[in-house]
C-alpha cells in the first residue's frame, strides 16, 4: 500500500464548517489520520486555511504566518453575545445617525498597536477550560486584553436599512487579532453596538486565496503541495553537504557556518543533495540546531 504523500494543502474553507471538520475531510481524502491545520477559522468564516498531512504537520508550528488579511462585514446596530451573526441579539441601538466620516475614524483610531479583549465565546483558555465552554455555561469569563497589531482597516462599501447600517471592511493584522473583537469595538466606540455578519480570510502569511483550494475540488482531484516545495517556498533553504545532511537527519547539531552567514528571524530548510528535506534549523548559541527532521 503506497504511504500517503506528505505536503501542505491550502484550503478554502466554506462557511459552517469548524476547522476542525475541514482536518476531518482531508484526513478522509489523504487516506491517514497525520493531518493538522494552523490559524483556526470560526465555523461562520471562510477563506485560507493552512493544512498539513503527514510529515508536512511538523511545519505548521513553524510556518510565518504572523500576518493576515480578511474582508469582512460588519454590522452597526445590534450587538450578540458572541459578536457575530451566529449569537443572539443583546442590544439594539440605531446607527442611522452614524456618518461616514465618523465611521472611518472610528475604524483609524483601531489601527495600530492595540489593546484587545477576546470575545467571550473564544477559544482562549481560562484557568485550564476554553472560555466559549464556560461562555455556554453561563460563567462567562472576564478576559484579560492582549496586544496585537492592526495594520490596516478601511472602510469600504456601507448600505443602509432602517436602523441598521452595515459596513465592508478590509483588515490587514497580526496573529491572534480578532475580527470579531473589532466588530464589536468599533459598534461600542460608535455608540450603536456592532458584530460581524461576514468573514472571509484572504491571506495567511505568504498563503494567499488564489492559492486555496475549495473542497468540492479537492474531492474530485485531491493533491498536497510536495513537502520540499512547501519548505522551499515557506523559508530560507539551503544544501547541506551529504554528511551534515546525515547528522542533522539523525537530530544533530551542526556549526551554525553551514546556515551562511545570513541573518534571519525564522528556520532555514536544509535540503539533502539530492533535493530531499531533511530537516529545519535554527542558530541557537553558535550552533545550527534542528528544530524538526523530517528524514526516515
Amino acid at each position: 500500500m503506497t504511504a500517503p504523500a506528505s505536503g501542505l494543502v491550502i484550503v478554502d474553507k466554506p462557511a459552517g464548517l469548524t476547522s476542525h471538520d475541514v482536518v476531518a475531510q482531508i484526513r478522509r481524502l489523504a487516506g491517514t489520520r497525520r493531518v493538522g491545520h494552523a490559524g483556526t477559522l470560526d465555523p461562520m468564516a471562510t477563506g485560507v486555511l493552512v493544512i498539513g498531512v503527514e510529515k508536512a504537520t511538523r511545519l505548521l508550528g513553524h510556518l510565518a504566518l504572523t500576518e493576515k488579511q480578511y474582508t469582512a462585514t460588519i454590522r452597526l446596530g445590534q450587538a450578540t453575545d458572541t459578536d457575530d451573526a451566529d449569537g443572539e441579539i443583546v442590544a439594539e441601538t440605531s446607527a442611522a445617525g452614524i456618518t461616514g466620516e465618523a465611521l472611518a475614524a472610528a475604524a483609524a483610531a483601531l489601527t495600530g498597536e492595540i489593546e484587545q479583549v477576546p470575545p467571550g465565546f473564544s477559544a482562549v483558555k481560562v484557568a485550564g477550560q476554553r472560555a466559549y465552554r464556560l461562555a455556554r455555561a453561563g460563567a462567562a469569563p472576564e478576559l484579560a486584553a492582549r496586544t496585537v497589531t492592526v495594520r490596516s482597516f478601511t472602510v469600504g462599501a456601507v448600505r443602509r436599512e432602517g436602523d441598521l447600517l452595515d459596513a465592508d471592511v478590509a483588515v490587514t493584522c497580526s496573529s491572534g487579532t480578532y475580527i470579531r473583537a473589532l466588530a464589536r469595538d468599533l459598534g461600542a466606540a460608535l455608540g450603536v453596538g456592532g458584530h460581524l455578519t461576514v468573514l472571509r480570510r484572504t491571506r495567511a502569511g505568504p498563503y494567499d486565496i488564489g492559492q486555496a483550494r475549495p473542497l468540492e475540488q479537492l474531492r474530485a482531484s485531491f493533491a498536497v503541495v510536495p513537502l520540499a516545495q512547501a519548505a522551499r517556498e515557506a523559508f530560507r533553504a539551503l544544501t547541506l553537504t551529504e554528511e551534515d545532511a546525515r547528522l542533522a537527519g539523525h537530530g544533530r547539531r551542526l556549526p551554525a557556518t553551514v546556515l551562511g552567514g545570513v541573518p534571519g528571524s525564522g528556520p532555514v530548510a536544509a535540503f539533502a543533495p539530492d533535493g530531499s528535506l531533511v530537516a529545519l534549523l535554527t542558530e541557537e548559541a553558535g550552533q545550527a540546531r534542528p528544530l524538526a527532521v523530517f528524514v526516515p
